[in-house]
């Protein structure tokens, strides 16, 4: 039987998240340690295959597409890193090429630094008294996820969904 019982952790926040969790428990009439278990499942639930150490290869693609500018950002991973953690231990052809996690890593890093730089020259348009900002047109990032999803995972996100009769 598994062991059910909970254990406590002490957490070191910065004030300003601290406030932040407050104030979102408080809006959401739980506690601030309820806050802190969604948050804690919603992340392992995001990179839940990280978690499986025989989940490797091109089976790590979706995660690092979907999660990759939080994994870099946060836990400072370099190109290095990211082929040990995504090749090691895979088959010849389950790995992900070199070049290809490369673009995964500069994609990643150019999603926060693209916004970050793009607030600052977003045109906008009036309606009323809020500011617009115009329709974002398909992104280098959006491609190359396009790309790597086709050839790693076999989806293609360009196709449009089948209909039904």
């Amino acid at each position: 039987m598994a062991d059910v019982r909970k254990q406590a952790v002490s957490l070191r926040v910065s004030i300003g998240d601290l406030r932040r969790l407050k104030k979102l428990a408080q809006r959401l009439g739980v506690r601030d340690s309820d806050v802190i278990r969604f948050a804690l499942k919603t992340m392992l639930a995001r990179l839940g295959p990280l978690c499986d150490h025989n989940v490797r290869g091109r089976a790590l693609v979706p995660v690092l597409l979907e999660a990759g500018g939080d994994l870099f950002r946060y836990f400072d991973l370099d190109n290095a890193r990211l082929a040990e953690i995504v090749n090691e231990g895979a088959t010849q052809d389950q790995e992900v090429e070199s070049n290809d996690l490369h673009h995964i890593a500069i994609a990643a890093g150019v999603q926060q630094s693209y916004a970050t730089l793009g607030l600052g020259k977003v045109t906008t348009g009036k309606t009323g008294e809020r500011d617009v900002p115009p329709t974002p047109e398909p992104s280098v990032t959006g491609h190359l996820r396009s790309y790597l999803y086709s050839k790693y995972v076999d989806i293609d996100l360009n196709s449009e969904p089948a209909r039904t009769k």
